[in-house]
Order: structure tokens, then C-alpha cells, then sequence
């Protein structure tokens, strides 16, 4: 680099060392910039903005989806990947397989099961707009929103309580028993002393797994106390 303020290039450039001022000695510093921020990440079964719902192209709302059945949960984690892989969280937030625990019996042991509540259904709260709309239908294993000429239609308000409130209350409490049967059922004893005896159940505890049921014994109609793994319905 030529330094002008040089007496040996003064004539030469035409110019004298009074007529170029004295640059100072400065430090320049280069910004870095930091990669830009997501937009939003998965924690669970929820997201977490960082772009205000205000921002976005529409409401978020709670739909229901048909989906084929016994591939709800497959679906689910299916659609949640490609929400993720198109950068889309911002408009989309929970999605559920509405659900119970359950407690059932097979091969007379208790064995506690997850029971589906509407089989080939499941629940999304997300934003509808025309990318979205799409990246849902193009979801394998999704049949469409439920809704009138194809428009997707959010649910009611206490539709999304009742099913929340019983999600909660499934994580809070004992599992549920499986019992195939009412009072009035007509059932046979498949195990204990009453093998084989046929009754009507006269009455169920669910809390305990116990059921009375009306049997004929020696011409008198005798209430007995099973367990409710002991009797099946009469075919």
C-alpha cells in the first residue's frame, strides 16, 4: 500500500502530507452475528412459541381428524415429524389420541391397557390456513378434517373441556376396570366354586373389581360375590 504522507511519493501523487489528514489509530471490531433463532420446538406433546399467536394467519382452534384406525398413535408421531421437518411448529400445537387406562384381565392375570376413546379419530389444535391445510392431507394414514363440504370445522369449547379434563384426570388416577358387562347382563361363572353356574349380575363395584350376581342354588335364587375377571357374558 502506498502511504501517501511518504515525502519520497509526495511529488509524484500530487499531493503533500498537509493535504491528507492523519488517520487516526482505530480499533475495527466485526459484528458476529448469531444464527437466527428457531421459531419454535417440541417439548412433549406441546410447542413453545417464540412468535406471538397475534402474528399468525389465523386462530388456533382444536379440530378432529379421521385417521385410519388402529394407527392413531403411528399417525400422531407421523404428522408431528413433518410439522418439524417444514419449519411449521409456530402453527401447530397439541395433538392427542384421546385416551383411558384400563384395567383387563387375560389369562387370569390384570394387566393395565390404554383403550382408545374414539377409535379412527384424533384431536389437533393448530392454525388452518392453505400450507397447513395441505401438509395435514398429504399425511399418510389421514383421511380429512371433520367438517362440512370439506371445511374443517373447530370443535366446541365444551367438547375440548370434557376431553382435556378426562385426559387429566387419567393421569391422576388409578386405571379404570374393564368390566364388558351392566347390571341385568345375563353371565356365566368361568371360574371358583360356581364354575360353569349361569346368573344376572345384580350389581358392580368398580372400585373394588367385585360383582354380585344372582345365581339358582338349590331352587333359591342366592346373590354371590365375585371377582369380575370370574364371570363372562353369556354368549
Amino acid at each position: 500500500m502506498v502511504d501517501l504522507h511518504d515525502e519520497n511519493h509526495e511529488e509524484q501523487y500530487g499531493v503533500t502530507a498537509g493535504d491528507v489528514p492523519p488517520v487516526a489509530d482505530t480499533e475495527v471490531t466485526v459484528a458476529k452475528t448469531e444464527p437466527e433463532a428457531s421459531i419454535g420446538k417440541w417439548e412433549g406433546e406441546k410447542s413453545v412459541f417464540e412468535v406471538p399467536s397475534s402474528e399468525l394467519d389465523g386462530k388456533m382452534d382444536w379440530y378432529i381428524l379421521k385417521v385410519q384406525v388402529n394407527r392413531e398413535d403411528v399417525i400422531k408421531e407421523s404428522l408431528r415429524r413433518k410439522v418439524h421437518v417444514a419449519g411449521m411448529e409456530q402453527y401447530f400445537d397439541q395433538i392427542l389420541v384421546p385416551s383411558e387406562k384400563v384395567t383387563e384381565v387375560r389369562g387370569g392375570k390384570k394387566k393395565v391397557v390404554r383403550k382408545k376413546l374414539y377409535p379412527g379419530y384424533i384431536m389437533i389444535r393448530m392454525v388452518v390456513n392453505d400450507d397447513t391445510w395441505f401438509l395435514v392431507r398429504e399425511t399418510a394414514g389421514i383421511g380429512d378434517f371433520t367438517g362440512a363440504a370439506g371445511r374443517p370445522t373447530p370443535m366446541l369449547a365444551h367438547e375440548v373441556e370434557r376431553i382435556l379434563a378426562s385426559e387429566s384426570e387419567d393421569k391422576a388416577d388409578s386405571p379404570k376396570l374393564r368390566i364388558p358387562y351392566v347390571v341385568g347382563s345375563k353371565v356365566k361363572i368361568k371360574d371358583g366354586t360356581f364354575i360353569n353356574f349361569e346368573g344376572e349380575v345384580n350389581g358392580i363395584d368398580t372400585t373394588s373389581g367385585r360383582v354380585t350376581v344372582m345365581l339358582s342354588i338349590f331352587g333359591r335364587s342366592t346373590p354371590v360375590e365375585l371377582e369380575y375377571w370370574q364371570v363372562e357374558l353369556l354368549q
